[in-house]
């Protein structure tokens, strides 16, 4: 998959340096994907998040952070929307973002 913007992801975790580590991790994982619907996702990350407008949620570090992704299957884009702490994440609307 390509993947717009790891500058999103870079800025967060020279913020959260304990999010690094699991955030290059899975970076790595996502642009070797070749995800063609939601149930791809599912597949591998159980307990990922399928929101409507093609939003996806991620748990990021055992729930303390999470990653918001619109996904344009048929394009093979990943749009990082949102990386943020829990409670950032409870103050938005994960369907608009």
């Amino acid at each position: 998959m390509r993947i717009i913007s790891r500058k999103t992801l870079r800025e967060f975790w020279e913020k959260h340096p304990d999010a690094r580590q699991v955030l290059q991790a899975w970076y790595v994982d996502v642009k070797r994907a070749e995800w063609k619907s939601p149930l791809d996702i599912k597949n591998i990350y159980r307990n990922v998040s399928i929101v409507a407008n093609n939003r996806v949620v991620f748990n990021i570090k055992g729930n303390r952070y999470r990653l918001v992704l619109v996904i344009q299957y048929e394009f093979g884009i990943v749009y990082i929307r949102f990386v943020g702490t829990h409670p950032e994440y409870d103050k938005i609307d994960v369907t608009t973002i």
